[in-house]
């Protein structure tokens, strides 16, 4: 029996609903809901190499959608993210360094954390509220956040275009892909903290 969520039933659902199924599910895809996105374009991208859906309109879609999804994290983190963030460093005072560093880091490198947080599974919905919670102005965010959307959306939908009757295979090594960037992503975050509390130890 096929889950719900395999590339054949996504196929199936984006044969029915078309351009407004693609938009859907990548847009709450960004707004943190557990959707797959790269299985999404993947797709899409599929259907439109069988001349079910029309290739550009699937490039333009998924990438509006994937943007608009992003901007609509970014009003949340603006507007009740930093309330909430707040509201954890106090309510649980061993999060509050964590957050501290995260905000600082964020702040000072938050242009590249939003470009790169497109491709790594898991962490795309972080970066738009991070970004508003940590006051980053709207326009530098939404040019890091549409150049990430239009490289990820259209390699993942090429990928789907070009993929004949491999697509549950392919969607399958880039979800596992995706998971492996996020963990090189955390380790990578780990030793940047390390190296940078070493390097102000030894300022001090």
């Amino acid at each position: 029996m096929h889950h719900a969520l395999d590339p054949a039933n996504i196929a199936a659902f984006l044969a029915d609903w078309g351009y407004l199924g693609l938009f859907i599910c990548v847009f709450v895809g960004n707004l943190g809901v557990p959707v797959p996105e790269e299985t999404v374009l993947l797709a899409a991208g599929f259907l439109a190499g069988r001349d079910i859906l029309e290739l550009r309109a699937v490039y333009l879609v998924g990438t509006i959608s994937a943007v608009s999804g992003d901007c609509a994290g970014y009003a949340f983190g603006r507007t009740g993210g930093q309330r909430l963030i707040d509201w954890l460093g106090t309510t649980f005072a061993f999060l509050k360094p964590s957050i501290e560093r995260l905000r600082a880091f964020f702040s000072a490198h938050g242009a590249k954390a939003v470009f790169m947080a497109r491709f790594v599974a898991g962490a795309r919905f972080i970066a738009g509220p991070m970004a508003g919670a940590t006051g980053m102005r709207f326009w530098r965010f939404f040019g890091w956040n549409l150049l990430g959307a239009i490289i990820w959306c259209g390699l993942v939908i090429t990928i789907g275009y070009l993929v004949g009757d491999e697509l549950e295979r392919v969607a399958a090594i880039i979800h596992r892909a995706g998971h492996l960037a996020a963990a090189g992503a955390a380790l990578a975050a780990i030793l940047f903290w390390l190296w940078l509390r070493r390097r102000m130890r030894r300022g001090a």
